[in-house]
């Protein structure tokens, strides 16, 4: 997805009728990004987070602080046939897509330079890892990074088109790192823009997403952990069930990138612990007794198979 956007300026010097009609028109110029400020990012707080949020007994980053999704969120699971998979933890994310726009010129080329705009940020209402494609038309004349707000691009009025694309991209704080990707896809941080300010996000590209009835696309997972929902202190906090090396899990993923209706937003299901060494795969995974049918829906993005 190609980045493609401002402060207000007057000048000093009196303008004539049309200049001033001019500068009432645009009223912007382009903001360099290296020079802007960076939008304070915390996945963990209360209003952003499900499954992960900071707490006296949780070991996670303070706000702003990089994170290390290779050392605190890469799962090891199994694949529908019983092979090894590893995939990240993004936590829980709703299935309404939240806009993102990329601009393009009249022609249809990109506007190089130019960072997309988001309008939320983790833990604002709406916000979602998951990010349906707006194409933005601009003239000719149009300068990258003159636009840097969603607010500003509505001002604008500019034609904009909504496709049926949609892009995993968890906005995180600067300086995370996700180094593994199935395929050949980036784990370099991309910027945009919310509200005037810089934003870092990450791209996860294994398999092409579009829409489904306006809603992101989902598959099942099939998860066990230390202790059953409904004992104390069961379900996610106690953690998934492992296998003696600490690592590898039985959660089972339905589908792999590749396959037909895989998604990296997983419709999780939670089977009784009780039945963990005997599943090992897709098949056994549906045999298990299961305790909670569609208990979440999480952003998972596989990044390896086998």
């Amino acid at each position: 997805m190609e980045e493609t956007m401002a402060d207000d300026s007057m000048t000093d010097e009196p303008m004539d009728g049309t200049e001033a009609e001019e500068e009432m028109d645009d009223g912007m110029e382009p903001t360099d990004p290296m020079d802007a400020p960076r939008a304070t990012i915390d996945r963990f707080s209360e209003a952003a987070g499900t499954l992960h949020v900071r707490g006296p007994d949780a070991d996670l980053p303070g706000a702003d602080e990089p994170i290390d999704f290779d050392r605190q969120f890469l799962v090891r699971g199994l694949g529908p046939d019983g092979g090894t998979v590893q995939y990240y933890d993004f936590d829980v994310q709703p299935t309404a897509p939240a806009p993102i726009y990329a601009f393009v010129y009249e022609n249809g080329d990109p506007v190089d330079g130019q960072r997309n705009v988001v309008g939320v940020i983790p833990g604002d209402e709406g916000y979602n890892d998951f990010w349906q494609v707006n194409t933005v038309t601009v003239p000719d004349d149009y300068e990258a990074n003159t636009i840097t707000s969603a607010g500003d691009l509505m001002d604008a009025g500019y034609d904009v088109d909504s496709t049926s694309v949609i892009k995993n991209c968890p906005i995180v704080p600067h300086g995370s790192t996700a180094s593994m990707r199935h395929g050949d896809g980036t784990a370099e941080l991309v910027e945009g823009w919310y509200e005037g300010q810089v934003v870092s996000y990450f791209l996860f590209e294994e398999a092409p997403l579009e829409t489904a009835d306006g809603a992101v696309p989902r598959s099942p997972i099939y998860v066990a952990f230390n202790e059953n929902p409904g004992e104390a202190g069961g379900g996610p906090p106690s953690g998934f069930v492992t296998e003696a090396d600490g690592e590898q899990t039985h959660n089972v993923i339905a589908t792999v990138p590749g396959d037909e209706g895989y998604s990296p937003l997983w419709r999780v299901n939670i089977y009784d612990n009780a039945d963990f060494e005997r599943v090992s795969d897709l098949e056994s995974a549906g045999d298990a007794a299961i305790l909670a049918s569609g208990a979440a829906d999480v952003n998972c993005p596989v990044v390896s198979i086998g």
